[in-house]
């Protein structure tokens, strides 16, 4: 017969994995997306939890001695999975930075559409990139990492033993964000050199023929030429987003080791 019986000791513990793994979700690339129902979100968290408490040896005395105690314990396990999520997440908007700059130049700049992912107005362009690395991300089952990274949290962090360091987690952010302009400026260069060819060619059409209009012409040639150099550099996408996921999984790397 199996006993289903658990102290008050044990529920505390199970409660703040609980909420570690659910506030990892609700900010981590692919799982945070609003297409995907809250319901599934917390059953997803909850279902997760039930298998770390039951496989990793993650039951610790915790120390504390009042409500407001165990409190902070979840305030503290809440902030150390959002900051896991997040560092992952703003790697992703690498992306819709890349997407706004191609759009300045192709002249699509003005044209918002509505992104179901994340019910927010983004750009053409951003929204093609963002959905090639999703569907790469699926492809390579980096949404599988994402899950083994935050299990492994579980043993390089013990629960409420987080120790935020915020001299480390600086130190990550400024030496991501030389990263986020390179890896940027990698992904819409083709489209950057390309129209500003095209600019140079038409610039030279309208000194040596001043009769025509280019003016009224232009616009189309570089929507024409912009997307023509989307559609042939779309086979470069992997290499692009696997240098993104690598920055992802160092930015989670950088994360836990400014909690431990």
């Amino acid at each position: 017969m199996i006993n289903y019986s658990f102290s008050y000791e044990d529920l505390e513990v199970f409660l703040l994995i609980v909420v570690r793994m659910a506030s990892f979700i609700v900010t981590a690339p692919f799982f945070s997306i609003n297409n995907v129902p809250r319901r599934f979100k917390a059953g997803f968290s909850i279902f997760v939890a039930m298998i770390i408490y039951a496989a990793l040896p993650v039951h610790t005395p915790l120390s504390y001695n009042t409500v407001y105690g165990y409190a902070a314990l979840v305030l503290k396990e809440a902030i150390t999975g959002l900051v896991i999520g997040l560092g992952a997440n703003i790697v992703e908007s690498v992306v819709h930075f890349a997407g706004k700059l191609a759009d300045m130049e192709i002249g699509l700049s003005m044209v918002q559409v509505m992104d179901p992912a994340t019910r927010t107005p983004t750009g053409f362009t951003g929204m093609i990139y963002q959905y090639a690395m999703l569907l790469t991300m699926i492809v390579t089952g980096l949404h599988h990492y994402f899950i083994r990274a935050m299990v492994e949290t579980y043993r390089l962090i013990p629960l409420g033993g987080a120790v935020f360091q915020s001299d480390q987690i600086t130190k990550a952010l400024i030496l991501f964000l030389g990263d986020y302009m390179s890896i940027a400026f990698r992904l819409c260069l083709p489209v950057v050199v390309a129209i500003m060819i095209v600019n140079a060619v038409l610039g030279i059409l309208a000194k040596s023929a001043p009769q025509i209009n280019l003016f009224s012409v232009g616009v189309q040639i570089k929507i024409f030429a912009g997307l023509a150099i989307l559609f042939l550099t779309a086979s470069t996408l992997p290499t692009v987003t696997d240098y993104i996921f690598r920055e992802m999984k160092a930015m989670m790397t950088f994360m836990v080791e400014s909690m431990e």
